[in-house]
């Protein structure tokens, strides 16, 4: 697939990803989301756990064909979906048990409706044309306008990537011509050179130019002289041109200049990190993720096993390599009742220790089932210090001690009546 820009360059999605913007945004979205763990999970009334016993989990989560692993899968379709809009998988079935799903080449997939309204997935692959029903295809389909395809960005975009690429291929030459653009020959005045001696002069000046040359005297024959054009990439905002590409291309994709290595101006997504990473999960990398889980819902569980089944990436693995945002927010999670001891060792891979299957709070980290309550062992512990330190319980001595100090209607103490 390719489409010509009015820069006259083919935009294509080999030429796209030889632009570093281009080939730096998708990669950053591919990478990241294929880095996410994507888990299988079973519904039980209103909570929900992670079902490693299903065919899909292992799919999803470990390899789904004997070619890519899962991140491998997962990075493929973001990347498709960057550049074509929409992703292709075959599935493969040992009986009725979905066994893998093999990519298929998003350029050699032509979709029609039957005269039923199923789609028809019509494949001119290596092995010759084939037509698949729907039930045979994972399609995972991007940005559209509700037509049967998502929408492809770098055709919509090709304007922009037609103008880096001629920006591109414009700085190469100017550098390989030795920033040289072009020039004039002057001639003394009463002289005419020949055919002969114009040839000699080009042939003289092709001896001088690329950057090799740079820096040296070139001597010119009795009667001439050179008068050179300068114009170099800043006069011809070049370099401008290809500054503003960058932002330009992000825009596209939908990704913050900040993250690939942009950072002329500064952000406007909050002044620390962890807002820049929230805003980049919620506006860039949410949209993707919501597609590909429906996408699996809707395509790989049936219709009868919705209802309890699903797919659903677990955003915690962002913060695998964020030691201390990980540790705060287990130790949140754990004294505040939402996961128990053994649940977050869980997450960290570590084995369960004896004792950390119940739920606490910070409030003494005290068993969810035993607030409000006292033991009646501590209440002992505490009527015997008490009594050592006061000779009583604190309600008697309390009691005592008005009586010895107030009297009726300020009348004497009490204890004098």
């Amino acid at each position: 697939m390719g489409v010509s820009s009015a820069a006259g360059k083919s935009v294509t999605p080999d030429t796209v990803l030889q632009l570093a913007t281009a080939w730096s945004c998708i990669r950053l979205l591919s990478e990241t989301i294929g880095t996410l763990p994507l888990l299988t999970y079973r519904r039980n009334g209103e909570a929900k756990s992670v079902a490693p016993d299903l065919p899909l989990y292992g799919l999803l989560h470990d390899s789904p064909n004997a070619d890519q692993t899962a991140a491998e899968f997962l990075e493929a379709i973001v990347a498709c979906l960057c550049l074509w809009g929409n992703f292709y998988g075959e599935k493969q079935f040992f009986g009725s048990r979905l066994v893998a799903v093999d990519q298929l080449k998003p350029d050699l997939m032509r979709v029609r409706r039957n005269k039923q309204g199923r789609r028809v997935y019509c494949y001119s692959g290596p092995d010759g044309y084939r037509e698949m029903d729907e039930e045979r295809v994972f399609h995972v389909r991007g940005f559209g306008v509700g037509g049967i395809v998502g929408l492809s960005p770098i055709s919509y975009a090709r304007q922009t990537m037609g103008t880096a690429l001629a920006a591109d291929e414009t700085a190469a030459e100017t550098f390989r011509n030795g920033l040289q653009i072009s020039g004039f020959i002057k001639e003394a005045a009463g002289t005419k050179s020949t055919s002969a001696q114009r040839k000699e002069l080009l042939e003289l000046f092709n001896g001088f130019m690329g950057s090799l040359n740079a820096g040296k005297v070139m001597p010119l024959p009795h009667g001439f002289d050179f008068a050179g054009i300068s114009m170099n990439p800043e006069d011809a905002q070049l370099l401008q041109t290809r500054r503003f590409h960058v932002e330009e291309i992000c825009r596209w994709f939908r990704v913050p200049p900040f993250m690939i290595g942009h950072t002329e101006k500064s952000t406007s997504w909050g002044t620390g990190l962890e807002q820049q990473m929230i805003g980049f999960l919620t506006f860039s990398l949410r949209p993707y993720l919501t597609r590909i889980e429906q996408a699996i819902k809707k395509q790989l569980i049936g219709p009868s096993e919705r209802s309890t089944i699903f797919a659903e990436f677990n955003l915690e693995g962002l913060l695998r390599a964020d030691s201390q945002g990980r540790a705060a927010l287990l130790s949140a999670l754990g004294q505040n009742g939402f996961l128990t001891r053994n649940e977050g060792r869980a997450l960290d891979n570590r084995a369960p220790m004896p004792g950390g299957d119940m739920l606490t709070v910070q409030s003494n980290l005290l068993p969810l089932d035993q607030l409000g309550r006292q033991d009646p062992a501590s209440n002992q512990v505490r009527s015997a210090m008490l009594s050592l330190l006061f000779g009583g319980s604190l309600e008697e001595v309390i009691d005592q001690r008005l009586k010895s100090m107030m009297g009726h209607n300020g009348g004497p103490a009490l204890d004098e009546e």
